[in-house]
């Protein structure tokens, strides 16, 4: 995203785990509501944006972090993250956050330390589909791409960024 003239921007670095969500929503959350054009509805999509793509970045970050430690990759995301805890307190695998707030605008930028991500290019079934009860997850990107103006995926075997803009309406 090109730099705008007046944005203010935030780095956050957290670690891979669930209790520092709220932390990465309130500080995105409080920066956006500073700005001056989004609208209470909207910060609360960006809110939500940047709870998801931090759950996502943190998965990956735990799924990378078991298979160093050649725990099983299988294991759901909570107790991978219970197993290699002492693992993932260390820089290396911490969440960055991006925010740039700008004047009808707000760029949050979350990187990974996982091992890579391609979007799924099969959709979810429509939401009236008895098949959709098939999926106990990944409705977080279905999510992210419906709140977020636009959202971008730059995926390396060292990480994975997602952008996402939220703009006032």
């Amino acid at each position: 995203m090109p730099e705008q003239p007046g944005a203010s921007e935030i780095r956050l670095t957290i670690p891979a785990r669930p209790d520092f969500l709220a932390l990465a929503r309130l500080v995105v959350g409080a920066a956006a509501s500073v700005g001056p054009s989004l609208d209470d509805g909207r910060i609360a999509d960006l809110r939500l944006v940047v709870s998801e793509v931090c759950t996502n970045a943190m998965e990956a970050n735990w799924r990378a972090s078991a298979a160093r430690l050649g725990a099983s990759v299988s294991l759901l995301a909570e107790e991978a993250a219970t197993r290699i805890d002492s693992a993932v307190i260390d820089g290396a695998d911490a969440v960055r956050i991006n925010c740039t707030v700008a004047l009808h605008e707000v760029v949050v930028a979350v990187t990974d330390c996982g091992s890579g991500f391609e979007p799924p290019t099969t959709p979810h079934p429509p939401v009236t589909d008895p098949a959709r009860l098939d999926f106990e997850r990944g409705l977080g990107l279905p999510l992210i791409q419906f709140l977020a103006d636009h959202v971008e995926f730059d995926s390396a075997p060292t990480g994975t960024t997602v952008t996402a803009v939220v703009r006032d309406r």
